[in-house]
């Protein structure tokens, strides 16, 4: 009785084999990643309030939130990024989280802050955080001509606003706002020579 042999499995046939369950395997790693990665937050500071250029800052000005950044976890603070005495680099809203640009050493800060009272009123879309212009209205000398109002500042961060009884367009409203150290003697001398000083917000009409 003649017998047959069962024909062996060629070479490849098993080499193929291989490289597809190891496509598989890479498959089903890279979905696990990437439902991971999807799922996963890191801690970092939010703004509890509209924070102002140059204003010291400490734990307590910001809360600590869950946030799903992603690839871009390193451009926002954590909670153990909060140095003392640091200071903001730029106005934060309310809310906002904390990107890592937003924090200065106090030391490496040129700004201060000024009060500037103005007899026309402050513009009620005028709050703490809003960037402003200072105009300048010189006071005549006698019997010369009024010149024309000028700006004085050409981009300020306010504060504060400052007023009487809560009335928005007092006559004695005033306002705070935070300049750098190389424009406090060209305010200060607009205030000695009793300038008549106007905020105006930027993009307004003049």
């Amino acid at each position: 009785m003649e017998s047959h042999s069962r024909p062996r499995r060629a070479f490849w046939g098993d080499v193929r084999f291989l490289i597809g369950l190891c496509l598989v395997a890479l498959s089903i790693g890279g979905v696990w990643s990437v439902v991971s990665a999807t799922g996963a937050t890191t801690p970092v500071l939010q703004a509890t309030r509209t924070l102002v250029e140059g204003e010291a800052v400490g734990s307590g000005d910001f809360q600590v939130v869950e946030v799903n950044l992603s690839t871009v976890g390193g451009e926002y603070l954590g909670p153990q990024d909060l140095i003392s005495g640091s200071v903001l680099a730029r106005t934060l809203v309310a809310d906002e989280l904390v990107p890592v640009s937003a924090l200065a050493d106090a030391d490496s800060r040129r700004t201060t802050t000024i009060v500037i009272e103005t007899g026309t009123g402050i513009p009620g879309g005028v709050t703490t955080g809003s960037t402003v212009e200072l105009w300048r209205s010189p006071l005549p000398e006698d019997g010369a001509a009024q010149e024309p109002p000028s700006i004085l500042l050409d981009r300020a961060t306010v504060a504060s606003v400052i007023v009487d009884d809560g009335v928005l367009a007092s006559d004695e409203a005033g306002v705070e706002l935070v300049i750098d150290r190389s424009e406090v003697a060209a305010v200060l001398a607009a205030i000695t020579a009793e300038a008549a000083l106007s905020v105006v917000p930027i993009g307004a009409e003049e």
